[in-house]
């Protein structure tokens, strides 16, 4: 555990850094991007088709192979330069959202796509978080992955917001090409506003292993050390789970679905904002475990069906809650070995993602058997439970090396800055990051 002695960072620092800044416009334009375009092509699938089974799974078509991505790929996030993922996969992103604006492929086409682009999406979220601890130190390493988990959540409202709005004026083909002019404007600034960077030195081994047997290889030492399991469930547990009562929003209150999840949106940005910002890192880490409970307990009174209101304030609270892994992010990169920062952040954001899909369509098979509220609160109790089964691990330890971290810049001198990228997601996604409402990253989410 770090000491209490160690101030907490600002946003003022934080932004000071310009490769810093650089990164986080490239995200902002990512998140509205995809977000625009995942919202055209579900009404493109619908309008052609008029099945709204095909319609979702054109929404979520990439978000399973994402998964294989960061079971196979993931290797690469640590072999391939960070400029040239980021940018690489935006100018993919840029022309896959081109070609489903001309229209011209058949439906299994379009989802098959959507597919390829899904499997390589992990390589460049991993690419984003991987140097974010090169450019911001100490507690600005933190706060840096609160300001991604924001920007997360509000730039996907926005996004929705402006897709609607296109949809209404150009149709479906023009709001995606709108997000193939924003894929490319990101690519623009990456490409243009990142230093480059040196491609990262690759051991004797390296050179003649695979990607995918690397990738397997890292994943198994990460999953097999005791500290890092730990860390990565603790991550994955408490947040996931309760993301699945999200899936059932709809259900629950179908004519006021858009209040509960700006409920849950809103909330989740009111705890990144407090925790990371007016909370010192000592006790941010202290308060951990108890508001990793906070994700559970407002869930539970939704058994007994309190009125619109009441549900609205329990799920800002409940999304407050998932600050809490705030608390977990010096941790987790203290833990990880230096060689693997991307592969092991890559692999926290596929667990996030895979869990999260699991737990909302099991959510959606229980809702059609209970009541949505009863899901709900089940939901809520099964967050509780899976908390206080790793409360040991949610507790912050005593370290030996706290101190080195404690003591390090806030800010990571200019001259001393690596080009890089970092970040963030959780609904189902097609990128990158989660689509609204958001469910952290460790990251993120803050990811």
């Amino acid at each position: 555990m770090i000491g209490d002695d160690v101030k907490a960072a600002t946003y003022r620092e934080v932004f000071a850094v310009g490769a810093f800044r650089v990164l986080f416009g490239s995200f902002v334009l990512l998140l509205i991007g995809d977000t625009v375009r995942m919202l055209a092509l579900a009404v493109l699938v619908y309008e052609r088709t008029g099945s709204p089974a095909l319609s979702a799974l054109a929404y979520v078509a990439g978000f399973v192979p994402q998964a294989f991505g960061g079971a196979l790929l993931l290797s690469l996030t640590d072999r391939v330069p960070v400029r040239a993922a980021m940018a690489g996969y935006d100018l993919v992103r840029c022309v896959l959202a081109l070609v489903l604006a001309a229209d011209v492929l058949p439906v299994w086409a379009v989802l098959l796509l959507l597919a390829s682009v899904g499997l390589v999406s992990p390589i460049a979220g991993a690419a984003r978080q991987r140097t974010l601890p090169e450019l911001l130190h100490g507690d600005a390493y933190v706060l840096g992955r609160s300001v991604f988990g924001m920007a997360a959540g509000a730039m996907q409202v926005l996004g929705f917001a402006v897709g609607g709005l296109l949809l209404a004026l150009v149709g479906s083909g023009g709001a995606l090409l709108f997000a193939a002019a924003v894929a490319l404007a990101s690519a623009a600034v990456v490409r243009f506003g990142l230093p480059a960077a040196p491609r990262p030195e690759r051991t004797g081994s390296a050179r003649t292993e695979g990607t995918v047997r690397a990738t397997w290889r890292v994943n198994r030492e990460l999953l097999g050390d005791r500290t890092v399991r730990g860390l990565l469930l603790a991550q994955w547990i408490p947040a996931n789970l309760t993301a699945a009562a999200e899936g059932v929003i709809v259900p629950y209150a179908p004519d006021h679905a858009g209040v509960l999840y700006g409920s849950a949106a809103g909330g989740m940005l009111l705890g990144d904002l407090l925790v990371g910002r007016f909370v010192r890192p000592a006790r941010r880490e202290r308060l951990t475990p108890w508001l990793a409970l906070l994700l559970g307990v407002p869930l539970v009174f939704f058994a007994a069906g309190p009125p619109l209101w009441v549900t609205a304030g329990l799920f800002v609270v409940s999304s407050a809650g998932l600050s809490y892994q705030l608390g977990l992010q010096r941790r987790f990169l203290d833990a990880i070995p230096k060689a693997g920062t991307g592969q092991a952040m890559g692999l926290a954001m596929t667990g996030t993602m895979t869990l999260q899909g699991v737990a909302m369509a099991g959510a959606g098979a229980l809702a059609g058997v209970l009541a949505p509220g009863h899901v709900i609160a089940l939901v809520g109790l099964a967050s509780l439970t899976g908390t206080l089964a790793i409360h040991r691990v949610l507790r912050p330890q005593a370290s030996p090396r706290s101190g080195a971290v404690g003591a390090a810049p806030t800010v990571a001198p200019a001259a001393s800055v690596a080009p890089g990228a970092p970040v963030v997601p959780v609904v189902p996604v097609v990128s990158e990051v989660p689509a609204a409402p958001v469910r952290g990253t460790g990251p993120t989410q803050a990811g």
